[in-house]
């Protein structure tokens, strides 16, 4: 698993380095960086899996569209060049990469693996000179195959993509691919972790079980559509009525069925990286959600997410408070940057599901309008 996400001169940041556990949560103001962190991880995602042989960084692709080398060098203290680098429990992989400002790639001007720097290489593949050590190279694997889900998820259809599983391995930074990914892998084992007892433990089952737990009643169907790349969903909250169309339901769950079925898609050591999982949540369902992603955490999935619901935090307390390791949590409020204010502040679990310090600005809107209710003031 990931440790340790390190960007110089990337975005709004002159030097981060953020330690990563087996659940983090990003949290903060708008503008603050917590995307910038996701995105340093999709632009290598994008670059490995769409463009193996590439020598040059591409910052505009299927994942994530940045624009050109202005638009991620940091503009107070980066010039033409930033760095990222990963470390997990194996290694230390660096990268430094450079490029006029109009341009839309990077040239990869040094690759730095466990100290030893391999400048201006001539020939790469998957971001690694070709003789890198093989456990580096099954490191790297988890960063080319992870999932990406943005806040923009795909909403109510007629019809979803149905692409070869080969193609669509994972459900999209939309959640474009989700209904497709679920009729295709409909019959395959969820970890053992993540099953829900008394239910067959196969991707369709689980996945309609899980759905329940935020909508009872829910049940769903995925069927192919004759003659066309395409499948359609068929959806319904109460066992006496028959599956609607997506667009007769309530919003929400067209929203929560990516985040479920790219959980209960993914494998030991793969990550999952999720813009907003409380997109279109009641507060008891944005609850449920960071409860459903501490489990996910627990049975080995690395799981990355940024918010900015308390109740999500909440959530994911309550499953600490009921026996998650608070060393498998990894808390972080993002601040603008400012002069003598740190830029990021990491808040810590106990046992109990306590935080020792509640940063200005941290999940504290609901305090400070009761105060102001009570005459307290802000």
């Amino acid at each position: 698993m990931l440790r340790t996400i390190r960007l110089q001169h990337f975005k709004c940041f002159e030097t981060l380095k953020l330690p990563i556990a087996d659940l983090t949560l990003l949290s903060g103001a708008n503008a603050s960086g917590k995307s910038s962190v996701l995105q340093g991880l999709v632009l290598l995602h994008q670059t490995m899996r769409n463009h193996e042989w590439s020598t040059r960084l591409v910052l505009n692709g299927d994942s994530i569209k940045l624009g050109a080398v202005a638009d991620v060098v940091d503009k107070v203290y980066g010039r033409f060049a930033f760095e990222i680098g990963l470390a997990d429990d194996e290694g230390i992989v660096g990268w430094r990469f450079s490029g006029e400002r109009s341009q839309m790639s990077m040239v990869v001007d040094e690759v730095t693996i466990n100290q030893t720097t391999k400048s201006a290489p001539e020939e790469l593949q998957h971001m690694l000179p070709r003789d890198t050590d093989i456990k580096i190279t099954s490191f790297i694997n988890h960063i080319r195959n992870l999932t990406y889900l943005t806040a923009e998820r795909v909403g109510p259809r007629e019809f979803y993509l149905h692409d070869d599983p080969q193609v669509a391995t994972s459900v999209g930074p939309s959640g474009e691919h989700a209904i497709g990914v679920l009729h295709s892998g409909r019959d395959e084992v969820v970890l053992d972790e993540l099953v829900i007892d008394g239910i067959p433990p196969t991707r369709l089952r689980q996945v309609e079980a899980r759905m329940q737990k935020f909508f009872p009643g829910c049940s769903l169907t995925v069927e192919i559509v004759p003659q066309a790349n395409a499948v359609m969903l068929g959806l319904r909250t109460a066992d006496d009525t028959g599956f609607h169309r997506p667009i007769h339901v309530g919003f929400g769950l067209t929203q929560v069925l990516p985040i479920i079925v790219a959980a209960l898609s993914s494998g030991k050591d793969d990550i999952i990286l999720i813009e907003n999982p409380e997109v279109h949540l009641h507060p008891a369902g944005q609850a449920l959600m960071g409860q459903f992603l501490a489990e996910v955490a627990q049975a080995g999935v690395q799981v990355i997410i940024e918010t900015h619901s308390d109740h999500v935090l909440n959530g994911i307390r309550r499953v600490v408070r009921s026996g998650m390791p608070p060393q498998k949590v990894a808390i972080h409020f993002f601040a603008p940057r400012s002069e003598g204010r740190a830029q990021v502040v990491s808040p810590q679990l106990d046992s109990k599901g306590n935080i020792d310090v509640w940063p200005r600005g941290f999940f504290d809107q609901f305090d400070k309008d009761v105060n102001y209710f009570a005459g307290w003031g802000d």
